[in-house]
């Protein structure tokens, strides 16, 4: 039985038939449209900002769904935030209840979003936040979606102020990238912000799914690894 005030990020992605987004694009905005929620003024102090702590407090569970067409346009009626990154658009929405969800977001189809890249990423932006994702484990676009975003979000957690002001000066950017193994293996042992699976879909519970990597984090102060996605990880 779920906690009576569990809630849920929703992540809309948009795919039309004719014009999928790339898989990397599309990892990239869900996790921009984390940080953008995160960073405005509705979920610091505003209307947002009460289903954005009891979210916080429970755990930071995200769901991906899919939109296109009408439902897309539905969607933006709702309150929320459209990021779009090169070929992707997604909207993030504040947290609801578990069981709760408004209408024209629980009729989208959550399946559906294996999306893939034609051409390999070019280099991250000066500047960004990288977060690699564990070469070892198959996840669909909207799996490695909402793991992006709980990456951004560890990342911003452990980003102090005056990091935070430069960053946002840049505009917050931040890629996505799979890591090779022997960069894998040095990245779970760098003490950097580690992501670890609650087990609800696709992958087995506490499997390390993204490193969040900057500078400034490597500098240490993120917070502890009972923060997060999951109270008592894995080791």
């Amino acid at each position: 039985m779920n906690p009576p005030d569990q809630r849920v990020l929703p992540l809309v992605v948009r795919i039309e038939r004719a014009a999928p987004p790339q898989r990397t694009d599309a990892l990239e905005a869900a996790a921009l449209a984390v940080l953008s929620l995160l960073n405005d003024e509705r979920a610091l102090s505003g209307e947002w900002a009460e289903p954005v702590t009891v979210w916080e407090t429970i755990g930071i569970r995200k769901v991906v769904r899919r939109a296109r067409g009408g439902e897309w346009r539905r969607v933006l009626d709702l309150p929320g935030i459209t990021v779009a990154v090169r070929s992707a658009e997604v909207r993030v929405h504040p947290p609801v209840p578990l069981d709760a969800w408004p209408k024209d977001l629980s009729r989208l189809q959550v399946s559906g979003t294996d999306l893939a890249d034609t051409a390999p990423p070019g280099e991250p932006a000066p500047g960004a936040a990288i977060l690699w994702l564990n070469p070892s484990l198959e996840m669909s676009a909207g799996k490695a979606m909402a793991q992006a975003g709980h990456a951004a979000q560890l990342a911003w957690w452990g980003t102090d102020e005056p990091a935070r002001e430069a960053w946002r000066a840049d505009g917050l950017p931040v890629a996505v990238r799979v890591a090779g193994p022997r960069r894998w293996s040095a990245l779970v042992d760098s003490g950097l912000p580690v992501v670890r699976d609650a087990g609800f879909t696709e992958i087995e519970p506490g499997s390390r799914t993204v490193v969040a990597d900057a500078p400034w984090l490597r500098a240490g102060g993120h917070r502890p690894a009972g923060w997060g996605p999951l109270r008592n990880p894995s080791p």
